[in-house]
């Protein structure tokens, strides 16, 4: 089991930085699950940065989510943690 997010900043590029209850710093990229259809209505830049961190997972309006599990090993790692 990985950890839990503690928090998530979404960008306009469509990536998110997410922070994990081990302080770490990761980057996911939602560009390739935009053309589903249950996450494409978030290329509405208002919607997608409507995001929650929701028991430590991330949550959207409309009961779009995705797990923590898979958001820890789809992201990249930071270098550099964004303040």
């Amino acid at each position: 089991m990985h950890p839990k997010i503690t928090s998530a900043h979404t960008h306009d590029d469509y990536t998110i930085t997410l922070t994990f209850q081990n302080r770490e710093q990761r980057r996911f990229d939602m560009t390739p699950y935009l053309d589903s259809e249950v996450f494409a209505p978030l290329k509405d830049l208002t919607l997608f940065h409507q995001v929650r961190v929701v028991f430590g997972s991330l949550e959207w309006p409309g009961e779009r989510d995705l797990a923590s599990d898979m958001l820890y090993l789809k992201s990249e790692p930071l270098e550099t943690p964004v303040s």
